[in-house]
């Protein structure tokens, strides 16, 4: 096997490696874990947000990925990515629940910002029922356009399905089978509905819904299989078992992975690699 040297260390070239230019420090871990879903970049993170990010590649979490909500959140996002580069990395999208009278000027905001940033996917977009419903129609033209986005950028698509998963999907057949690819975040859906999800090519994210005692993510990753899955926190919000109802953080994927094993009859290790990789195939990182 190669080896390379890195700050004065023998490391083989495979091993996987996560590393963060924290001060004077690089951290190393022998799994690799992918967040695909993680809101780093709110204000409640502010007083500790290095300290979040140090656990987070502690624990093996060295990647990050940073769904946008609106125009608001835009910088404090890339000014995150720019504190973690190659760890916390940005999306970019219209969030369904910022959908409101000027969700037309935010859509152009969104293409303008795609234009003129690297970004990793479309998200988070979709259609939540849950809240409010005054704006549906406008969340399905937006939930529309960013479809339009992701085939055009090439990009997955990070999908907000809450109350609302059966009109996705039928948006999705009705775009067309296999023009996009993403994760149906927080996965809502049952066992079926999983399979109806995978089937058309999308990842079910699960998080630490997956650990709550009536929570139906079990059964809807049993479903799907690792070869479907993605990791994903929500941070700050969705905190597994045992910290449900604290700010979750990226670290706290190890206890979802534990769940996943035990749901899936697979060893952490293989759950992390499996989902890990198809995280990376997803947003080609």
């Amino acid at each position: 096997m190669p080896f390379r040297k890195v700050n004065d260390l023998i490391l083989p070239t495979l091993l996987p490696i996560a590393s963060c230019l924290l001060p004077e420090k690089i951290y190393f871990c022998a799994m690799q874990i992918i967040d695909t879903h993680n809101h780093i970049y709110l204000p409640d993170f502010n007083a500790d947000r290095h300290e979040v990010v140090k656990r987070a590649l502690d624990a093996g979490v060295w990647r990050i990925m940073m769904p946008n909500i609106d125009s608001s959140s835009v910088v404090p996002m890339l000014e995150c990515e720019e504190q973690f580069p190659g760890i916390c990395l940005p999306m970019m999208a219209l969030h369904p629940t910022s959908v409101k009278e000027n969700f037309r000027i935010e859509l152009d905001a969104v293409e303008k910002a795609l234009q003129e940033h690297k970004y990793y996917g479309i998200g988070e977009t979709g259609i939540d029922l849950y809240w409010d419903k005054t704006f549906i129609r406008e969340q399905v033209i937006s939930f529309r356009q960013h479809l339009r986005l992701a085939e055009e950028y090439k990009l997955p698509v990070v999908i907000h399905a809450r109350e609302s998963l059966g009109l996705i999907i039928k948006e999705l057949q009705d775009f067309g089978a296999g023009r996009v690819k993403g994760i149906f975040h927080a996965f809502p859906g049952n066992a079926a509905d999983a399979h109806a999800v995978t089937g058309m090519g999308f990842m079910i994210g699960i998080g630490g819904v997956v650990t709550f005692k009536n929570g139906r993510q079990a059964e809807a990753a049993i479903a799907a299989g690792v070869s479907n899955i993605v990791l994903e926190t929500d941070a700050p919000y969705l905190a597994p078992v045992p910290h449900r109802g604290k700010r979750n953080e990226a670290a706290w994927l190890t206890l979802v992975i534990n769940k996943l094993s035990e749901v899936l009859a697979l060893s952490p290790v293989e759950v992390a690699t499996g989902t890990s990789e198809n995280a990376r195939r997803l947003f080609n990182l």
